[in-house]
């Protein structure tokens, strides 16, 4: 057994390459090998929002503080709210991020593919995409 307490794995910053706007990543589960469950809290300041991604196992979000918005790859963007829990099939293209006047912070879980990889990322999110 490994206990982390709460405060000892530091705060880490989203990367520039994968989110648009400061976003906030604080782990929650990152067990080795042959684990491939990740979990983490994902806190977006108002307006930020991910690239394009896809997840080889799928994705689930739960959504915490705030209105997450969400984007599919058909153009709509849908709108989630705390409590809400959000299902993103494997290899479903998507992204995610807070609206322009609110923080939101949701749990990522997602598990690592076959490569060790638990997301896939394309193009950063376009303004237009973005307002939907």
């Amino acid at each position: 057994m490994e206990r982390f307490p709460a405060g000892s794995r530091p705060t880490r910053r989203g990367p520039e390459e994968w989110f648009t706007g400061a976003v906030l990543l604080d782990p929650i589960a990152e067990p080795p090998a042959p684990a491939r469950v990740q979990v983490a809290r994902v806190t977006f300041e108002p307006g930020a929002r991910t690239a394009w991604h896809r997840h080889p196992l799928g994705q689930t979000l739960h959504i915490v503080t705030g209105v997450a918005l969400i984007g599919r790859a058909d153009g709509s963007v849908e709108r989630a709210g705390p409590g809400d829990t959000v299902w993103f099939d494997p290899g479903e293209r998507h992204w995610h991020g807070a609206t322009e006047d609110a923080l939101m912070s949701h749990i990522a879980i997602q598990e690592r593919g076959e490569d060790g990889s638990a997301a896939s990322w394309e193009e950063h999110v376009t303004e237009e995409q973005y307002r939907g």
